[in-house]
């Protein structure tokens, strides 16, 4: 990995103080095709990233080179008002609140804090300043704490070299030293001649993964012969997520959790990643894809998007009995509830409205099974029957105190197919973006409807794969490769 720093100044950080290239701003903004084929990777350490700077451009412009670089624009742009950065207050304080209660000695005033590439000038808070940087990938970081029973975050900025102390710039350019000594990758045997390494972020103690432990196994066999690497990551592996060239999440997906955090990071680092972060906040949330679905003529059961019990009294007439209501982000059948009399849809509606502000309420379309059309790069990659599970109305039945029960599978070759349910699943997938898509769909007499569009939806060896075979994996890996080869 070449490794290229920018400053405003010379003094700014001296080629003598880093065995990095640092070159100013304006001969990396002026001097366009300097490094030839060679792409680096670029750290900002601009005096400014206001927006249209020079600071700003050199992001930007970096993006267009495909360098990756730290801090992107993107990150530059939500640092810049706290109107935009407070999504991530409540979860940063979070973390900062847990950090100080294991202290001897908790501050007990005002304090401020300094965060150079996810490392603090404070030691005891190195765990708050990863998180950090977990959410904003800036070189230096400012952050000052209100004193309370709870410690309250009053404001995040990036700050300047010249800003900083001498005390500090010798914390910084150690920092530096450090970060670029660990994103780069250990030398492999000389057994594999990858061209490509692809992590999987996995989590081998889950009850329903989207790809078993053995699937992954024969997946990372498939890539090998392909020239990609794979190796298995796990959700604490994010600040190694650097040493890799693309991300495969095979974790259920969340925005509130590590998944949404390692797309986003992929995204900053300039990887191709699946899933990606736009196609979770479309896919993980119901009502969204209600709105999408229906403004996009996708024909999918009544819905009705619901904001107050006093629409309990009126679903039955719109949806009939029984009534399906959805909470906006379950997943693997959770969340979903079958309400067959007044007084149980009043309830759980109720129950529902106080954990989240819009629920979706559907008509109930009974199936023996739900059609599972995957969808890769906007094309069809394998078709399935999910079977209902035994004595149940949903593919999988969750119990509180034992395992859940799934129903059986059926693969089918795509051209064996009803054109209507291939057609349909394309188009909606489609819409949320170009990665991989599980479009769930039922087919009856009145026509296909769409349930959901899952964003990381069950790849299995001898499920999914059953009619494909390696012919599928041989086309997940090389959405990857053809998206490396690009760059």
């Amino acid at each position: 990995m070449t490794w290229l720093i920018l400053v405003d100044r010379p003094a700014d950080l001296a080629n003598a103080d880093t065995p990095h290239k640092v070159m100013t701003v304006r001969d990396y903004l002026t001097r366009p095709r300097l490094f030839g084929e060679v792409k680096p990777t670029v750290i900002n350490l601009a005096r400014s990233y206001s927006y249209q700077g020079a600071g700003y451009y050199s992001s930007l412009l970096a993006e267009a080179r495909g360098h990756r670089v730290m801090p992107s624009v993107e990150t530059m742009i939500e640092l810049s008002k706290k109107s935009l950065y407070r999504i991530a207050l409540p979860e940063l304080e979070d973390r900062l609140n847990k950090v100080i209660k294991t202290l001897d000695e908790p501050p007990t005033a005002d304090f401020r804090l300094l965060v150079c590439f996810g490392r603090v000038d404070d030691a005891r808070f190195e765990a708050f300043g990863r998180h950090l940087f977990d959410w904003y990938r800036a070189p230096i970081l400012e952050v000052k704490v209100e004193h309370g029973e709870w410690r309250s975050i009053n404001k995040i900025r990036t700050i300047a070299i010249p800003e900083l102390s001498p005390v500090e710039r010798r914390f910084l350019v150690d920092a530096l030293d450090r970060y670029t000594q660990r994103a780069w990758k250990p030398p492999k045997k000389a057994r594999t001649t990858a061209r490509y390494s692809l992590a999987i972020l996995c989590d081998p103690k889950a009850a329903l993964p989207p790809s078993m432990p053995y699937s992954l196994r024969h997946l990372a066999k498939v890539a090998a012969r392909l020239g990609v690497e794979v190796e298995p990551i796990e959700k604490t592996d994010l600040d190694r997520l650097a040493e890799f060239d693309a991300l495969f999440i095979r974790e259920t997906t969340a925005i509130d959790n590590h998944t949404y955090r390692f797309a986003r990071r992929a995204v900053q680092e300039g990887m191709p990643v699946i899933d990606d972060p736009v196609s979770m906040i479309r896919c993980t949330n119901k009502v969204y894809l209600a709105e999408l679905l229906s403004a996009n003529d996708v024909p999918t059961p009544k819905t009705v998007i619901v904001d107050s019990i006093k629409q309990a009294d009126s679903l039955p007439q719109e949806l009939g009995w029984p009534v399906v209501l959805k909470i906006p982000d379950g997943s693997f059948s959770r969340g979903v509830f079958k309400l067959d009399t007044p007084k149980e849809l009043k309830e759980r509606l109720e129950a529902l409205l106080d954990e989240s502000d819009l629920v979706l309420a559907q008509e109930f379309v009974p199936t023996s099974f739900d059609w599972r059309i995957g969808v890769l790069d906007g094309e069809p990659l394998f078709a399935c029957q999910y079977m209902m599970a035994k004595q149940h109305w949903q593919v999988i039945h969750h119990h509180a105190n034992k395992a859940p029960d799934q129903g059986k599978y059926k693969a089918f070759a795509l051209d064996e197919v009803a054109p209507a349910v291939v057609e349909t699943a394309v188009k909606a997938a489609r819409l949320i973006g170009n990665g991989l898509y599980g479009v769930d769909l039922k087919e009856t007499e009145r026509g296909v409807f769409v349930i959901e569009i899952n964003d990381n939806p069950n790849l299995d060896r001898n499920c999914e794969d059953l009619v494909e075979k390696d012919a599928m994996w041989e086309k997940l890996i090389n959405w990857f490769v053809k998206r490396l080869d690009a760059r």
